[in-house]
């Protein structure tokens, strides 16, 4: 656009110079032909066409220093002629009044980039960081961070009079404070425990640092003692070695973490984003950290291997377990077995017992009731003794005898035939004879009756 100004007002001088050549010409010489040798093309434009001409060029070349562009993500600081300053923060068409504009992004990254990346669109690369953790060790951070200047017209005024440019804010400021804050949030930590877990405890303190401030805090020493081997006496036991161990904690005040301001802090810029993208260790502590890796293998190998041995010992046992308390069920049933029998058999001889005690009381109660009964008839047979009996009453007792003796006798076996001879002793086989008929007459049921 200035050079189409520039080219109109050249052209319209030009009209209007060889307009005030036409005119001298004409004053000078009467002759109406005298002016042939001028551009026949100049001729054709009136001087009010030329000076519109000059104008329009003139207002060209001016408009780029009266009104702007202004580009999304970018805010601008003006300085007028008259020394005061400005700020635009949106995009469009703007005022400018032929101020000097400096241009600056509303978002500025800053990233550690490999060798040989490219770094096309940022605004800030950097180098690995070096670290070193508080238990000693070296280590290298590959980060990321965005970073929005300040919204408020006035904090931007005092960055961009403070800073001049945004190429200075960024290597003066931006990355110097990022490097800053990432070796204080790596003296915080111990590469041991960043290992172990506590990586993001480490992202989200650096971002802590990086947005409010970086902590104040203290360092703790405490000495842990190792001995040799332990004697018997512990009097005797010697130190090896005294380890110092060392440990950072924050500096409190009412509750809340002490806090240190940096230039962002201080300045107003926004941490918009922190991406920790790497932290390699050095290479002494990953040979260790793969030393104590194999170590933690073997010894999972043999805590393994222990647990199969305590897990089949355990089986081993519990099996013992189940076949005693199997073997155990088996000899309490045998003994609940024989304790029934036993306590049936108790049962049985009590029983026994009181029937055989029943049976004697009956018994003794019919010895009594026959004893008593026989002293009644030995007195009943004493008064009759001592009264007398009637002839009627001695028949009859005599043949009640008489029967008596015959049962008792028919009782008795004796030998159907009997042949006796003589004993040499003057006995005669007669009375043998006679004493069989009679007893064999006696052994007749009607002997009596006859």
């Amino acid at each position: 656009m200035t050079i189409l100004g520039i080219l109109a007002i050249i052209f319209g001088l030009l009209m209007l110079f060889f307009k005030s050549a036409l005119s001298g010409r004409m004053s000078s010489f009467s002759d109406p032909n005298s002016d042939s040798r001028l551009p026949a093309f100049f001729m054709l434009f009136s001087r009010g066409t030329a000076l519109a001409t000059v104008l329009a060029g003139a207002l060209l070349v001016a408009l780029p220093y009266m009104f702007f562009w202004a580009e999304p993500g970018y805010q601008y600081f003006l300085v007028y002629p008259t020394g005061n300053t400005g700020v635009e923060m949106d995009q469009g068409i703007k005022w400018r009044g032929f101020a000097k504009i400096t241009p600056w992004q509303k978002f500025i990254d800053v990233k550690v980039l490999a060798e040989g990346a490219d770094s096309k669109e940022i605004e800030g690369v950097m180098r690995p960081i070096p670290i070193r953790f508080i238990d000693q060790v070296t280590a290298t951070v590959m980060i990321s961070g965005r970073f929005q200047l300040p919204s408020n017209e006035e904090d931007f005024i005092n960055i961009a009079i403070k800073y001049r440019s945004m190429d200075n804010l960024v290597q003066n400021t931006l990355i110097p404070t990022i490097r800053e804050q990432t070796n204080n949030t790596g003296y915080m930590f111990a590469a041991q425990d960043y290992i172990s877990g506590e990586a993001q405890s480490f992202r989200q303190t650096l971002d802590e640092q990086l947005k409010d401030g970086a902590y104040a805090v203290i360092k703790i020493e405490s000495k842990d003692t190792v001995f040799n081997e332990i004697q018997m006496d512990r009097e005797d036991r010697t130190i090896k070695e005294i380890r110092a161990r060392y440990t950072v904690e924050k500096v409190l005040e009412n509750g809340v973490p002490k806090r240190i301001p940096h230039e962002l802090t201080e300045n107003n810029i926004i941490v918009s984003q922190v991406i920790v993208d790497d932290v390699e260790l050095e290479p002494t502590f990953k040979q260790r950290l793969e030393a104590q890796r194999d170590e933690s293998a073997k010894r999972q190998i043999e805590q393994q291997k222990v647990e199969t041995a305590k897990a089949a010992q355990s089986r081993i046992i519990a099996e013992g377990e189940r076949d005693k308390s199997a073997e155990r069920v088996t000899q309490e049933k045998e003994q609940v077995k024989q304790l029934i029998s036993i306590e049936t058999k108790l049962k049985q001889e009590r029983t026994n017992k009181e029937l055989a005690a029943i049976a004697l009381e009956t018994e003794r109660l019919k010895s009594e009731q026959r004893r008593v009964a026989a002293d009644a008839q030995a007195y009943e047979n004493a008064k009759l003794v001592t009264a007398g009996l009637t002839p009627q009453e001695r028949a009859e007792w005599e043949y009640k005898t008489a029967i008596g003796v015959a049962g008792e006798i028919a009782k008795l076996n004796f030998p159907q035939t009997m042949i006796m001879g003589n004993d040499g002793k003057g006995g005669t086989p007669l009375e043998a004879l006679i004493g069989a008929a009679m007893s064999k007459q006696l052994t007749q049921p009607n002997s009596f009756k006859n």
